[in-house]
């Protein structure tokens, strides 16, 4: 239960950070919260020749308001944006789904964009960026980019980053105040990665949703973005919303899978219920405010 042995960079800037990693040629891990890597290291199943500490560059922390969003730095304590006013007002789908990620222990520690980083299927916060339309801005020594997050996943824990490059910031476009959230996971125990769950948010304007961003988790290799339901979704009126076809078109995009937790039947199913009782009871509750 040790690590293999690696070389330990703790970088001040970005740029000293992508250097170290293009010098790697490959050979480098980023380290952030920890929280999965560091077990991985352990168990000798991830063996890097350097280990790259990102904790103690500034440009990678905290939460901004920016043109048109909120950015918030990949450094940004799971724990600390969870209690952030700003996120607090203008994400609250995000606020949601992060007191669902993990432990109270483990938030302390692990950071918003090392989970987005890592591309774990069934975390909140990978399927929360696709979901409410998140930009990812990406450095190395060869210039900077920026990726739609709903496009970031190629597959389990597998992501658009190159080995040289740095997740150094995640854009969440605004979304209008008094938005609705929707946010419904199912877990053999808090804290466990999900088996099921959806994130989202919607806009109604009078009878009439005018947008929607929904992402499902744990129901494929990647957070998938729920194409067809948001299609119908926009532009519907309320009294008009049939909640169980809906989720049929929800669950039409997924591509779950059997393991030793639960069936890929067992997941459309919950599936199909979780997203219909968590419709009707978000749009409800709107209706009644």
């Amino acid at each position: 239960m040790k690590p293999a042995p690696f070389d330990y960079e703790r970088p001040g800037t970005v740029e000293q950070a992508c250097r170290i990693l293009s010098e790697a040629g490959g050979g480098a891990t980023v380290i952030a919260g920890g929280q999965t890597l560091m077990p991985l290291l352990n168990l000798r199943m991830s063996q890097p020749f350097i280990l790259v500490d990102i904790g103690r560059i500034p440009a990678l922390q905290g939460v901004t308001r920016v043109e048109g969003g909120t950015r918030v730095g990949p450094m940004t304590r799971q724990a600390d944006a969870l209690a952030d006013p700003l996120l607090a007002r203008h994400l609250p789908a995000m606020v949601t789904a992060l007191g669902h990620v993990g432990h109270h222990q483990t938030r302390n520690r692990g950071t918003v964009g090392g989970s987005i980083a890592l591309g774990e299927p069934a975390a909140e916060m990978p399927a929360t960026a696709a979901a409410l339309g998140a930009r990812l801005e990406i450095a190395s020594t060869r210039g900077t980019r920026t990726v739609d997050a709903a496009d970031f996943y190629i597959g389990p824990y597998m992501t658009a980053l190159e080995p040289d490059e740095l997740l150094t910031g995640i854009t969440y476009p605004d979304w209008p105040d008094g938005h609705v959230v929707l946010f419904r996971e199912v877990a053999q125990r808090p804290g466990d990665f999900a088996l099921v769950g959806m994130v989202g948010a919607a806009v109604v304007e009078g009878d009439t949703i005018t947008r929607a961003g929904l992402a499902w988790f744990g129901m494929g290799p990647t957070p998938i973005r729920m194409r067809q339901a948001e299609a119908a979704l926009t532009g519907a009126a309320l009294s008009t919303l049939d909640p169980r076809a809906l989720a049929e078109l929800a669950v039409a995009d997924t591509a779950p899978f059997d393991d030793h937790h639960a069936s890929a039947e067992y997941r459309r199913t919950v599936g199909r219920r979780i997203f219909a009782r968590c419709l009707r009871e978000a749009l409800a509750l709107k209706e009644a405010a």
